[in-house]
């Protein structure tokens, strides 16, 4: 005669949780951002490396030496520099919830930012009218795709700049405000690195060939 079997029970509470528990507002956000700096130095790996193959490709056009105004560089190298350093003292002067203090900073940076995308783009229009065009030679079209893009970002970041100082003038230091600040933080820190990279990769190494 067969005899029931009697399976032991489960608690499934110890796998499944059905309650929903609390996350940290704006926990996910820096994560996020951090994912897409991942993405962007992807990016920017693929371009340096793009350069380095074809950055002596001249094609009998101008070399790095005939064409870089070094000076001129540094200057613009100091000026985003510096803007690293004010987004600091704003980020300092938001955790003290001090809000004109912060947007005179911000104010600074963005200054500073703007100073570099000018001088960048002054520097393109002397290399146009010195022949120097992306279609001269591979080295000057890897070039042109390298520092553009740097420099587009640092007009994005221009921008998001503007728009987060009208935030803090309309809303103060709110907590979903310093999230904001510190996400741009991280992506003007990290083209401050990506531009240390290219001053020296690009100008300095190139022109000492």
């Amino acid at each position: 005669m067969d005899r029931a079997v009697t399976l032991p029970e489960f608690d499934t509470t110890v796998f499944y949780d059905p309650d929903e528990h609390e996350h940290a507002p704006g926990g996910s956000t820096l994560l996020g951002f951090w994912i897409y700096l991942m993405s962007d130095c992807l990016i920017f790996a693929v371009l340096f490396a793009t350069y380095g193959v074809l950055g002596s490709s001249y094609a009998g056009g101008p070399r790095p030496s005939e064409l870089f105004d070094l000076p001129l560089v540094a200057l613009n190298t100091t000026m985003l520099l510096l803007s690293s350093i004010t987004y600091g003292f704003a980020m300092l002067e938001a955790r003290r919830r001090r809000v004109a203090t912060t947007q005179f900073w911000l104010a600074v940076t963005g200054l500073f930012g703007a100073a570099f995308v000018g001088i960048e783009l002054y520097e393109f229009v002397h290399l146009f009218h010195e022949g120097a065009t992306p279609q001269t030679s591979a080295f000057l079209s890897a070039f042109y795709t390298l520092v553009a893009t740097h420099g587009l970002h640092v007009t994005v970041g221009l921008i998001w700049l503007v728009v987060l100082m009208v935030q803090v003038g309309q809303r103060g230091i709110m907590p979903a405000n310093q999230r904001r600040l510190a996400c741009l933080s991280l992506f003007w820190h990290f083209l401050d690195v990506i531009w240390i990279g290219v001053f020296t990769f690009v100008y300095l190494l190139s022109t000492l060939r």
